[in-house]
């Protein structure tokens, strides 16, 4: 699959068929537009492409609300990374991802600019296909009806695709968060199509847990996503591609430091060798427990073999994931 920042050089560029969005999750809301995509780029003779946005645009205006002395505005979290999105779009099908910038430059393009410059001319769209929300343009002005009127001048075919539900409610990524966020992860599966999981390159760090008897595998996470704090159960896949039971905490490891960055702490069961410097990939079945502070070590290593074993009996009754989704170096 080909990666390019905004749009391809003009030496690459060549016809495609596209869909646009932020792709947060790639839930199977998701999954339907890109096979839609798929099946109708096959049959023009046309690569996939995916336009999508970093930042989140909301994550855009947040900071500008921020520095305009609005310190309350918030951004949505993030479901995944970026690494997860690329690769779960590779996973689907895709040939080609386009990666904007979401800036003031983009953010003040009106819709018919929008769709000139970077529609026509960057992407060379001949099929274009949106979900029925979609907007686009400075103040979010363009719609389905305004690329009605520019798709066939503009020598592009146009399609949308209806809202997928799920037992009556939308699937969006704002259900995926609150599934999340509620460590409702049987809810956040059948939203996603998939158990809710995580990539990650193994960092080194203290290597308490080793000293302690419990060698985690760490991973650094953006604080802006999605997952709370606390202890779960988990299954690991190293590079090798194994699958592995675990036990995994995320937060700030209030016991041993004072307002630490949020890290992925993975104890992986039955388990020895050198993970450092690999992507890894973790998917979490359940929650355990919140994230708490110990008064001292002892009661930590304590309660660490409560969570092994209540991880372990929680996974005995999950069937085998097979395999994960593919993951890729994407730096």
């Amino acid at each position: 699959m080909e990666i390019f920042r905004r749009q391809p050089p003009p030496d690459r560029r060549r016809p495609c068929a596209l869909t646009i969005g932020n792709f947060d999750g790639m839930h199977v809301g998701h999954r339907a537009v890109i096979a839609m995509l798929r099946e109708n780029a096959h049959a023009r003779g046309l690569p996939v492409c995916v336009l999508t946005f970093e930042p989140h645009p909301r994550e855009y205006f947040a900071s500008l609300a921020i520095a305009a002395g609005r310190p309350d505005a918030t951004a949505p979290t993030r479901i995944s990374t970026l690494r997860d999105k690329i690769d779960a779009l590779a996973d689907c099908g895709v040939d080609r991802v386009c990666i904007a910038r979401f800036d003031r430059s983009l953010a003040s393009l009106s819709p018919q600019r929008f769709v000139e410059e970077i529609l026509v001319g960057g992407l060379q769209t001949r099929y274009l296909l949106i979900g029925d929300d979609f907007r686009f343009g400075a103040r979010r002005a363009g719609d389905y009806a305004l690329l009605q009127q520019l798709a066939q001048p503009s020598g592009f075919e146009l399609e949308r695709l209806a809202t997928i539900e799920r037992e009556g409610e939308r699937v969006s990524s704002s259900a995926v968060r609150a599934a999340l966020a509620a460590a409702d992860f049987p809810l956040a599966a059948a939203l996603l199509g998939r158990p809710y999981s995580i990539c990650g390159r193994v960092l080194h760090g203290r290597k308490l847990g080793r000293t302690l008897g419990f060698p985690t595998a760490n991973m650094q996470l953006p604080p802006e996503i999605s997952l709370k704090a606390g202890i779960y159960a988990v299954r690991f896949r190293a590079a090798d591609g194994v699958i592995r039971d675990a036990v995994a905490s995320y937060g700030r490891r209030p016991t041993v430091t004072d307002n630490g960055a949020p890290l992925l702490e993975t104890f992986v069961f039955d388990f020895s060798g050198d993970l450092y410097g690999q992507i890894c990939s973790v998917s979490f079945f359940g929650y355990l427990r919140p994230e708490l502070k110990f008064d001292g070590l002892d009661p930590l290593v304590a309660q660490i073999r409560k969570d092994e074993d209540e991880a372990r009996a929680l996974l005995a009754g999950v069937q085998p994931l097979g395999d994960l989704d593919r993951i890729i170096a994407f730096d």
